[in-house]
């Protein structure tokens, strides 16, 4: 399993899970994270995560579509 780094924004302490959704082209919208998370398994810390806003710190794991990344400073 190749897990994949995510940088946060210069001078920023987290980032929102819908962000690193965007991001990371899961999904196309911010508005999107509610339906993706209502239909899909998202796991952050492998525990299951439904809440859009919920903010990653460094050392953070999320599991979402097939994928793994690690939020990294």
């Amino acid at each position: 399993m190749t897990i994949k780094k995510v940088k946060l924004k210069e001078g920023t302490e987290f980032m929102t899970l819908n962000v690193l959704l965007k991001i990371e082209d899961i999904i196309e919208t911010g508005g999107m994270a509610k339906i993706y998370l209502q239909e899909n398994i998202v796991l952050v810390n492998d525990e299951p995560e439904n809440r859009r806003g919920r903010k990653l710190y460094p050392g953070d794991v999320v599991k979402a579509s097939g994928q793994t990344f690690e939020i990294v400073k």
